[in-house]
């Protein structure tokens, strides 16, 4: 349903249609200014800005609500399987019996990595950070399948879903083996094989942690809290990583190229680095005493809360949750983290302050993970890494639909210039110094 808005600018008047609640910049671009300048919008960080159509993911901030695919995160995370999940995200919806089997089949075999492509994280320096190294790793895999690299092949190639359907099998199934290798190199112990008998996640916790136990497998408690955490982590909206996909997509580069961007941009530490900057805020609050004071810090930004508030929710994040529930199941197998009980009680005072319920911030996803993976053994700079294996699922939808879209256009946003205008050229012996 569309309405008309009228807009006066410099003595004129235009009939702008509003249709969903947004208003096309076509519509904008037809309103000019007396010497026939087009009317810009600004808008740093896109943060009023829509740029693409979708059906993959659906939040309402103020309610709190996320789906995918218009199922509750709450019910997928009870019921579902992440990889079962990753397929609602890229196809749309929920596989039958016979589309699992096959799905689960495709990508546990991609599990298997290129015998070179192992090789060439070995080549990688004894203290690489892991994401580091993925973001590395997930770039070269184009060069290795220049049969599906459309600055090679042409930009039609993925229009063949027979084609399109192995990258995503492919990238699904190396990623967590990738990320299983980065950690091992870290260590300084020698990679693991994939078990395509094992399930997903039970064969990445195998990959990290066999050692030479012939018949081992990870606790089912820890194969599951991963399994949710990976549920929780798939998919959120136009994110800044997924944002990057897309931007990628739109120029037509390979599918390994754009996953490599993507999780560059989530290895930044404003966005896949939040749940270890909650870490360090707990291990710098140290004691339940010190809750009191490091509130008083906040308010009178002496210091930065972690973990609270969001760009989306104004609400309590549903992940955090269901994140809070997964602790206890952890805790059951490795036994309690000693920072659980800070970051209990800090929830607990934030939640019944004034300061911070006028201001909406309530926990999200980031605060109680980063707790979980600890717990569990993680180093902290593994935690973009967990982040960055689930996602996957969500950049893979995101790049299948791009595609598909009939409205892609490469991305070219405009820009507020204000440096000099015309200047004159000099010589550089009659220049003077700047510096």
């Amino acid at each position: 349903v569309s309405t008309q808005s009228t807009w006066g600018y410099q003595g004129k008047k235009y009939e702008v249609p509003i249709k969903r609640n947004y208003i096309e910049s076509s519509e904008l671009e037809k309103i000019k200014d007396n010497s026939g300048k087009v009317l810009r919008y600004y808008d740093p960080g896109y943060l009023n800005t829509i740029s693409a159509t979708s059906k993959v993911c659906f939040i309402d901030g103020d309610k709190g609500i996320l789906e995918y695919r218009g199922y509750p995160i709450e019910e997928l995370a009870e019921k579902s399987s992440f990889l079962e999940v990753a397929f609602l995200l890229i196809y749309g919806e929920l596989p039958s019996q016979r589309e699992y089997a096959y799905w689960r089949n495709k990508v546990m075999k991609h599990t298997f990595i290129h015998t070179d492509l192992g090789q060439q994280m070995k080549s990688f320096r004894y203290d690489a950070h892991p994401m580091g190294m993925l973001v590395s790793t997930l770039a070269s895999i184009s060069t290795f399948h220049p049969e599906s690299n459309p600055a090679l092949q042409g930009e039609k190639i993925y229009n063949n879903k027979k084609i399109r359907n192995k990258q995503i099998h492919r990238l699904l199934g190396n990623t967590p083996t990738i990320a299983a290798n980065a950690y091992r190199h870290r260590i300084g112990r020698p990679y693991n094989t994939p078990r395509n008998n094992l399930d997903y996640v039970e064969n990445f916790l195998y990959m990290l942690d066999r050692l030479n136990e012939g018949k081992y497998k990870p606790h089912p408690k820890l194969v599951r809290a991963i399994d949710i955490l990976f549920i929780l982590h798939a998919e959120h909206e136009l994110n800044c990583s997924t944002a990057a996909v897309r931007h990628l997509v739109s120029s037509g580069v390979d599918v390994y190229s754009a996953m490599s961007g993507a999780a560059a941009a989530l290895y930044g530490p404003k966005h896949g680095g939040a749940n270890e900057a909650v870490l360090r805020m707990l291990q710098q609050i140290g004691k339940l005493e010190n809750i009191p004071q490091f509130i008083e810090d906040v308010k009178n930004r002496k210091t930065l809360l972690f973990g609270f508030g969001h760009r989306v929710y104004k609400n309590y994040d549903p992940r955090a949750r269901i994140v809070k529930k997964i602790a206890q199941d952890v805790f059951d197998v490795v036994g309690k983290e000693s920072l659980i009980e800070i970051a209990q009680e800090l929830e607990r005072i934030a939640l019944s302050d004034e300061y911070f319920i006028k201001r909406k911030l309530y926990p999200n996803v980031d605060f109680y993970t980063g707790v979980i993976y600890r717990a569990m053994g993680f180093p902290t700079d593994m935690f973009p890494v967990l982040f960055c294996i689930p996602r996957m699922a969500g950049w893979l939808a995101h790049w299948v639909e791009a595609l598909d879209d009939p409205e892609q256009k490469i991305v070219r946003p405009r820009q507020n210039y204000i440096g000099p205008s015309k200047r004159i050229y000099q010589d550089v012996e009659l220049s003077l110094i700047h510096i």
